[in-house]
């Protein structure tokens, strides 16, 4: 059996850790969106994790969206319209030691903090009537906590969606400029994105900009190759890059989103 715990404790160094996290502090303020609320979900003794919900409608699908890094929940203000229009409920996670989350980002607790953040999801849609399918995303830094959750909890949700993900933990540590501190894991297990993708089997999308040079888009291809899933979608838009792949496809990205989750 494969201990993913100690591929993510193995990266919990300073040296990888100040490479791959920028959180971001940020005063907790309401939504400028009337719909929108945040909540508040219990990780660890002490430790809260800010959430942000953007209802659109009671019986609509649900996507549980794990952002991307230098990001907070309150930058999908912008960005949650685009789902409530398309009648898609939004609720947007904010990671330990982003926006007014506490605590400190590692790897073992983004990974291990995707499940009571899962529960909390349920929870809060359950209490407020929204009955609709379930869905996990997550973008770049996000894919690992998303994958992590559709790979524990897949008889629970209708489907995944990755967008700018990574897949190899030994590509990713190259990125990183630390591979070298490696050399004695021959084959690292990091996140487990690569292995955790080939067990699960729901419905999968795979969105990747074509001109990524922070994660290349080969990246995303060996997510969609390696996919367990019998019903999986790639979308791989030309020309656009790691993080204007929104803005300059738009249209694609949003359409594939809403075919795949109604």
């Amino acid at each position: 059996m494969i201990d993913f715990e100690m591929g993510t404790r193995q990266m919990d160094i300073p040296e990888v850790l100040n490479r791959l996290f920028y959180p971001r502090r940020e005063f907790l303020n309401d939504s400028t969106l009337p719909a929108a609320k945040n909540h508040y979900i219990q990780v660890e003794d002490k430790i809260k994790i800010v959430c942000r919900f953007y209802p659109s409608v009671q019986d609509g699908p649900n996507i549980l969206f794990f952002h991307g890094n230098g990001e907070t929940v309150f930058d999908y203000d912008y960005i949650a319209p685009l789902y409530q229009k398309r009648k898609i409920n939004l609720f947007v996670a904010d990671y330990r030691g982003y926006g007014a989350s506490d605590g400190e980002p590692t790897c073992t607790d983004i990974i291990k903090d995707s499940h009571p953040i899962f529960m909390g999801f349920k929870s809060i849609l359950e209490k407020q009537g929204y009955m609709g399918r379930l869905f996990v995303m997550g973008r770049s830094l996000g894919s690992a906590p998303a994958i992590e959750v559709a790979y524990h909890y897949q008889k629970e949700l209708s489907g995944l969606i990755v967008e700018s993900g990574f897949a190899i933990a030994k590509n990713q540590l190259i990125r990183l400029g630390v591979h070298h501190l490696f050399k004695d894991i021959p084959h690292p297990i990091g996140f487990g994105n690569d292995i955790k993708i080939k067990d699960i089997t729901i419905p999968t999308l795979i969105i990747h900009g074509e001109e990524d040079f922070i994660i290349p888009v080969t990246e995303g291809k060996t997510l969609y190759d390696l996919s367990g899933a019998t019903k999986k979608q790639g979308l791989f838009i030309p020309d656009a890059g790691h993080n204007d792949l929104l803005i300059l496809g738009m249209m694609e990205y949003m359409k594939a989103i809403e075919e795949f989750t109604h």
